[in-house]
This record gives C-alpha cells, structure tokens and sequence, in this order.
C-alpha cells in the first residue's frame, strides 16, 4: 500500500499554506506614491508637516489615497501616475531644498499581510522602471590626490625630523625632494625610506634630488581603493534616502554601475550620486586688514573667504588659508555628543596618522585659530573655528560652535559616510519609465502563463490523470518558487522571469520521468501499487543527480557571476530546490490520496 504518515501531509499542508499567504502580496501590485524625507535632522518629518502636505495637495485639488508616516520620511499614495507627478512638484516648491521629495512605488499589500512580514517581491529596473547610471572612476584624480598627500606627510617628516630641503615638485606620477648636499640628500632618503615605505626612491647625486614615485603594485591599490571607496560612500547615500533595493556595484577596473529602481527624476539621481561631505582643517588668517581686502573683492593669493555661523546663528565672514592641514580620509569614527558646557558637539576619532598631524598642527599654531569647515557639494562651510591653547594629541577631536544636537547629529552622519576618493563621470546614463517596466512584467506573466499552459495540456492529455497530478504538483512549485523569492526580499529582473520558466521545464522533466517509469513497471507486469512505489523511488536516484549538477551550474553563476546573471542564478538555485520537493513529494502526496488506499487496483491511468 502507498500512504504517507499524517506528518508528511502536514508538512506539504503547511509549505502551501505559507507559500499561498507569501506569493499573495504579488497581486495585489503598486501605487504610484510621493515620498518625502529630510535633507537634515533640523527639519523633522513629523505630523506637523504631514498636516501641512495634506492642506497643499488639498488646495491644489489633489486627492491622495492615503499618508502615513514610515522611518523618517513621510508616503503619499495617489490613483495615478498624474496626480504622482503634480503632487511632487506642488510639494517641493512648497518645501524647498530642506526636503528631498522623490517619486516612489508602494505596494497595495492590505495591513494584515504586512503585519506579518509579508511583502511583494522587489522588481528589477527593466521591471518596475527607474535610473541606471555607468560611472567612470577618475583614476588619475586618484592618483594626484594620493601623491598630494604624500607630499604633505614628506613635508611634516622633514619638519619634524628638522631637515632642511629645498623644494618638493610633481613630475608626473612623482616627486621631485631638492636638497642643498649629499649628506642632507641621504638623510632625506632614509627619513622617506623608513616612514613612507610605498614610495619607491631613486637619487640622484649629481643634482643632489630624490624622485619618489608610486609602485606598479602601489598604483594598482590606490586605484582598486578608490573605486571601493567610492562604492562605499555612494551606498551610504543612497541608503538615507531609502531607495528599495539599489544596485551598486563594480563594472570593469574603473567603472561602477548604479541602478536605482522606483526612480525617475534623473536630476534627483544626480544629486543623489554627487552628495558626498568631508572635513578640512585650516589655518585662519586674522589680520583685519587682509580680511578686508577679502570682503570688498579683493582675496589675497593663498586664502579663501567663507562664512562662519556666529552665535546668533547670522553668517560672518572668515580669511582662510587654502593649504589643508587635514581631511576627512583620516577619519576613523564620528558621533554627536556634547561639549563641556553642555552644548552639541560631534566628537571624532582620528586614525594614527591623523592623530600625527594634528598634534603637531595644534602644537606649531598656538594661539591661533583653526578652521574646522565642512565641504558638501564643493561648497564649504566653517562649522567652528576655535583658538588653538595648547597641543592636542590622542587623535580625539571635537566640533562644536553654533549648532543643535540635530546638526551635530548630521555633521557626525556626514563625515562618517566619507567623501569620494575620486570624482566620477557619468558616461552613460538611462531611464526605464514605469510604462515600460509595466509592459515588460505584463510580457513576463504571459510567457509564464503560456507556457505552464501548454505544459499541462501536453501532460493531461499524454498521461491523463498522472498528468493532472502532474500540472497541479507544477502549480505548487510556482507557488512555492514566488513565495521564497517575496520571503526573502530577492530583487526579480526579467532574466529572473526566464528563470522561473526554466524551473518549471526542469520540474515537468522530473514528473516525466517518474510517470514513464511507472508505465515501465506496469509493462512489466508489476501491480499498480507496486508500480506506483517502484517508480517513485526508482526515478529519485535520477532526478537527485540531474538537479545536482545543474545546481552546481547555478551556484557557479552566482558566485562568478554580476548584475542580470546573479539574479538568473537566484531564482534558478531556489526554483531546483522548490522542483525537487514538488516533483516527489507533492505529487507523490496527491497519487497516495488518490490511490494508496485501494486495495484491489487494477489499472491505473496512465
């Protein structure tokens, strides 16, 4: 006799059950939605502005579906793509460049799914539309700004170690260190050779000059951190505007793609890419009358006039040097907190190199003021500029002045997402529209559709009611394919769609095989209970070893694979896995109901 014990039965009940309840999300599709959130901390996405959006979008005669508020950014639905786009513009004229107002898709999921964790899967770009950006690293950028840096450590070594040189010059890819003899050009070898070891030197005596260049192996990392970093620092913003499930990821040595789904402003984009911020420690120049000069037009060579925020928060003018002292890449940690007088602050920690510099800064201007200005979009801004009383060591740095713990906290949020390592150029840039996105998913769904369908026909009508087992066991493994994809949150591409049509090609291979095997028992005079058992377990050994291999196939192209390949070998890997359990064991279930019970079987309808 063919039965399964009741838990069996209820381990297929239960995987239909939770997959029927996971893949319902999925119909119920987006709305076209407004998304709202705060560029800084100092202007909150609360109630008060949702009653404000609400009373706009009312008197411009729009009728949103509905506003809530969500992690720090405030969502509008609308019926349509229309009214989504007046509404956008309505509300970021309203609000100005404190708010980032974005378009967005919300799914139509009813609460109790949502409740319970359960959400439509993600959509691709070429799927549900948005931005996609192919960015080229600047790696000469790169590499000027790391020789530059290496000037300046050259430059305070020698101070520090008082060695007299002449001049240090770029020459290309390196640079050129003078001195006055040949025992202070030997010092200087030895002072670079010890402290920066990166740098490969060559002296000549004749013309008493040391030319310290960047290895092949050392060029090859300044460029490789360059493109990480910049990966680092574009997911970093990318995130704070809570882009569902961004890509971003290395293409070639030099190149980085960005795809940003649900997006259609491609300036927002833009400015997305471009919002980096970093911290820069200058010297402040007080001599009232070269601050004059400045004021009235006329900038000394050397200096830059910026604005500094005085305590009743009204901008004044400042004289600063243009020569860094130190940046923003020597930061290891940023937090608010507060200073000793109970006002907000941002405290950071400083690598040791940082720390380095900055003692011996602080310890060679005392009595003189630092600048400590923050640079966001290439515009910078003096934060605070205290005056120096005594050396700092430790690499234990604090900013604070004329701000609140909602600044603070945004000063801190910027300088610890970095700045770029080089500047990018967008070499190719494009916009999938939602109409198109939709057009594709409605072209996916029927090549599914169609295929399944045909599939099934062939089955009933060549092995009649085995096939209708068959057809409802490849229903279940769609059900089950969809609900792992929602479950797990996994981005769905239209290779992703070809995906799932292969899964279910392999899946009717294996009931192939299992209902031919069964017909061989049969043709050999084998009962129809004993057919039925013989075949089930005879057919396993194939099936296993088939979708072994064709796993490992899918495990390579995922490991090895990126972008459109990785998501073809997601859905592939998972819709093996979903083939296998239906193939055998919901289908067997089915068969052992149907037929398992009968003892006196005669035939069966295959």
């Amino acid at each position: 006799m063919n039965r399964y014990p009741l838990w069996k039965y209820l381990i297929i009940a239960v995987a239909l059950v939770v997959s029927a309840i996971y893949t319902l999300p999925n119909f119920y599709g987006e709305s076209p939605a407004v998304q709202v959130s705060s560029t800084r901390s100092a202007y909150p996405v609360d109630a008060t502005l949702m009653d404000r959006v609400e009373t706009l979008l009312k008197d411009k005669h729009l009728s949103p579906v509905g506003a809530y508020l969500d992690n720090g950014s405030l969502k509008v639905r609308f019926q349509t793509p229309d009214e989504q786009l007046k509404a956008r513009d309505a509300i970021q004229s309203q609000l100005g460049d404190n708010y980032i107002v974005a378009l967005n898709l919300l799914s139509s999921s009813p609460d109790w799914l949502a409740n319970i964790k359960a959400h439509p899967m993600f959509l691709g770009l070429d799927l549900r539309g948005g931005v996609h950006f192919l960015l080229e690293v600047d790696m000469k950028a790169a590499v000027d700004k790391t020789l530059e840096r290496y000037s300046g450590d050259i430059r305070r070594e020698l101070k520090a170690q008082k060695i007299r040189y002449g001049q240090i010059r770029r020459n290309g890819d390196s640079l050129s260190i003078s001195a006055r003899d040949g025992e202070t050009l030997n010092r200087i070898s030895d002072v670079i050779a010890r402290q920066i070891p990166n740098l490969t030197l060559k002296t000549d005596d004749a013309s008493n000059t040391i030319t310290a260049s960047l290895s092949q192996a050392e060029l090859q990392k300044v460029q490789t951190d360059a493109v990480k970093q910049n990966i680092t620092t574009l997911h970093n913003r990318v995130n704070e505007l809570g882009v569902a499930e961004p890509i971003i990821q290395q293409s070639g040595p030099n190149r980085i793609v960005v795809q940003l789904p649900g997006v259609q402003d491609t300036a927002k984009a833009k400015d997305i890419l471009g919002r980096t911020a970093t911290l820069e420690v200058r010297l402040v120049e007080d001599d009232s009358q070269k601050l004059a000069d400045a004021v009235n037009g006329m900038t000394p060579a050397g200096y830059d006039l910026m604005n500094e925020v005085g305590s009743g928060g009204e901008p004044r003018p400042i004289l600063v040097r243009k020569d860094v002292e130190l940046t923003g890449d020597n930061i290891n940690d940023a937090q608010p907190g507060f200073d000793e007088n109970g006002g907000a602050a941002v405290l950071i920690n400083l690598d040791s190199t940082g720390a380095s510099i900055f003692r011996q800064v602080t310890a060679e201007n005392i009595n003189r003021r630092m600048a400590m200005i923050l640079v966001e979009k290439g515009k910078g801004e003096v934060v605070t500029a205290p005056v120096i009383r005594g050396e700092i060591g430790g690499g234990r740095v604090q900013i604070s002045g004329s701000m609140n713990p909602a600044e603070a906290n945004d000063v801190a949020l910027l300088l610890r997402a970095g700045s770029l390592a080089a500047p990018m150029n967008i070499i190719e840039e494009r916009t999938v529209g939602p109409s198109l996105g939709a057009e594709n998913i409605r072209k996916g769904f029927d090549s599914t559709l169609y295929g399944f369908a045909a599939m099934a026909i062939f089955m009933i009508l060549y092995y009649r009611v085995f096939g209708v087992i068959s057809a409802l066991s490849l229903a279940a493994n769609v059900l089950m394919l969809i609900a792992l994809l929602s479950m797990l949150q996994a981005t769905l591409t239209l290779p992703g769609i070809a995906a799932i049509a292969l899964a279910l090609g392999m899946a009717i291979d294996a009931n192939v095989l299992i209902n031919e095997r069964i017909r061989e028992e049969l043709r050999n005079g084998v009962t129809p209970q004993a057919a039925i058992k013989a075949g089930y377990e005879h057919a396993w050994h194939t099936i296993l070893d088939s979708n072994i291999t064709t796993l490992i196939a899918g495990v390579a192209l995922l490991i090895f694979g990126s972008g459109p390949v990785r998501g073809f070998a997601v859905v592939h890997c998972l819709g093996i896995m979903t083939s296998m359990f239906t193939a055998v064991l919901v289908s067997r279930g089915i068969v052992n109901l149907a037929y398992g019970s009968r003892r006196r079987l005669t035939s069966l309808p295959i």
